[in-house]
């Protein structure tokens, strides 16, 4: 763990959120709340997220422009958005999401205009379409070759790109000949980066990671997130942080630990199954309480690709595994994250301290002690930081949970990820 980093010199950047018009978001996701809520998690950075629907895009338009970088006042964002490709491949269904980022909103008129002639984008921030990987890319790629296309939350089972339903083994099967093109993955939750740097198709990728938030909270917004180098006496400008990620010289990354995630071990939701990757091979993939197909999680799926090829990942970038100031609040009261006892503390903490990412990574525990003179709570803090929070592994749409001392304590649980996979397939039957 490293000590001592100057926050100065650094941007904590959140590039993959939604607005208030992606499914299952806040209807208070707007940019004055996106930007109160970045400042107290300690993010200075922020993707828009869905710049492919119209009502979302009038509010981005309204934003002033400064090197491809789009400011509310004094906070900045990346043109972002996410998109849902669903089509068919060598026989079999592909279901894959993927994040980019675009240097102009003359790029974005251009990317709605061909996405207009392919379907529609007004129903949802992140529309579906029956367009090829490679298709995409390509076509981003005419537009403008300084797109980011990112594949989003890479190895979760339903919309990963190596997801076990619908995913595929190696980038080239999906990209084909423009692969070249996709220069970074984002882990999701349910994985880190050491999990990525054994794949060998990884190696000359950069491994970034941000939250996928559908509301501002702070337990949801940066919960992970990459960071990267501020410019010397410079402008912070969109070609600076595209040209990190396309040289892997960014800083690093702050990730949740991946057994927190909903899909990290295999499992059934519905009968309250759950297990590892070599416990689902001795049950032959079958559920044994219903003896049905188990849902494959992250960590199968992670080892299986790590058996391809040797890795000889290069450039390992430094990351933290944290999980958010509310959940360990949340932990140490036995209350829930939203809970008037936890947001007490947690606001008293933001007061004194200015914002979340100080509390988590920077400050001491007597200094934390002054403020909440709680030691369980203290002592979680520093155990935190040091990535050795006990979480029992999430599955199938279910978050893992946190333990003390092998026991579990109630915290959120949240099966959205899994009401979205049913409610994106009875669009996708409406769509095509």
């Amino acid at each position: 763990m490293e000590k001592d980093i100057d926050f100065l010199k650094l941007i904590f950047a959140d590039l993959h959120i939604h607005s208030k018009y992606s499914r299952a978001c806040s209807k208070e996701l707007n940019f004055e709340n996106l930007v109160k809520w970045a400042k107290i998690k300690g993010l200075n950075l922020l993707g828009t997220g869905d710049f492919t629907h119209p009502l979302w895009l009038k509010d981005i338009e309204k934003l002033r422009e400064d090197n491809g970088v789009y400011y509310l006042d004094d906070f900045p964002f990346i043109l972002s958005s996410e998109i849902s490709l669903i089509y068919t491949k060598n026989g079999k269904g592909r279901k894959v999401h993927l994040v980019y980022l675009a240097p102009s909103l003359d790029s974005v008129r251009k990317i709605n205009s061909w996405l207009d002639t392919r379907g529609r984008r007004d129903y949802d921030g992140r529309p579906i379409f029956g367009i090829s990987c490679r298709d995409f890319a390509a076509k981003m790629e005419e537009i403008d070759e300084r797109i980011e296309v990112i594949c989003a939350h890479s190895f979760t089972p339903w919309f990963g790109i190596f997801g076990s339903e619908g995913g595929f083994d190696k980038l080239k099967d999906a990209f084909e000949d423009k692969t070249y093109f996709i220069h970074a993955i984002e882990t999701g939750i349910s994985a880190d980066p050491l999990m990525c740097w054994k794949i060998h198709d990884l190696d000359a990728k950069s491994i970034v990671s941000f939250s996928d938030a559908h509301s501002f909270w702070p337990w949801r917004l940066g919960r992970e997130a990459t960071i990267f180098h501020a410019p010397k006496n410079e402008k912070l400008t969109y070609d600076s942080i595209i040209k990190q990620i396309r040289n892997k010289s960014f800083f690093g990354t702050i990730e949740v630990e991946p057994a927190y995630g909903k899909y990290h071990f295999d499992g059934h939701r519905n009968c309250n199954f759950s297990c590892s990757p070599e416990e689902t091979k001795k049950l032959n993939g079958k559920c044994p309480v219903c003896w049905k197909d188990l849902t494959i999680g992250v960590d199968y799926r992670a080892n299986e690709l790590s058996r391809l090829g040797e890795a000889s990942h290069k450039d390992k970038k430094f990351y933290y595994k944290i999980l958010p100031l509310h959940e360990i609040i949340s932990l140490a009261l036995g209350l829930g994250v939203n809970s008037k006892s936890v947001w007490k503390i947690y606001n008293s903490l933001i007061e004194k301290f200015e914002n979340e990412f100080n509390i988590l990574l920077k400050i001491s525990f007597d200094e934390l002690m002054k403020i909440i003179n709680n030691k369980l709570l203290c002592n979680l803090i520093m155990l935190n930081r040091e990535g050795k929070i006990e979480v029992k592994p999430g599955y199938d749409g279910v978050y893992g949970k946190a333990l003390i001392d092998g026991k579990e304590v109630n915290l959120e649980e949240n099966n959205s990820n899994a009401i979205e996979a049913k409610k994106e397939k009875s669009v996708q039957k409406k769509l095509f």
